[in-house]
């Protein structure tokens, strides 16, 4: 991915789309996938745990991601439209059967907060 120039979505949504597609993937990753540092993809997260769009819990030495689906987007413009509508309309973000099966995924077997 070329870091110049501008693109349609920010990197909070370029994270997500990254944990959307791979609950248990690294920052490392996305942060090579954005294409930004680590420390902000950190920081994102952060971010997006703190509203409430992601919660992440411990397996082993790993991280994995569970997105909220449900939560309306920031901006008045699209308050009325939800992290999984995005995420669906971002074609290569969906996995077969939606963002609701990405979550489904990384949620089963899970027994606790």
């Amino acid at each position: 991915m070329s870091t110049q120039g501008w693109t349609f979505l920010t990197n909070h949504t370029h994270v997500l789309v990254c944990l959307a597609r791979d609950p248990s993937t690294t920052m490392r990753q996305v942060a090579d996938d954005v294409g930004v540092t680590e420390r902000a993809v950190q920081r994102i997260i952060g971010e997006l745990e703190a509203e409430g769009y992601l919660v992440r819990h411990r397996e082993g030495r790993r991280n994995v991601y569970a997105l909220h689906l449900d939560r309306p987007l920031r901006h008045p413009l699209e308050s009325g439209t939800v992290v999984e509508a995005l995420l669906d309309a971002v074609s290569a973000a969906a996995p077969p059967g939606g963002a609701a099966a990405v979550s489904a995924r990384a949620t089963a077997g899970r027994t606790g907060p």
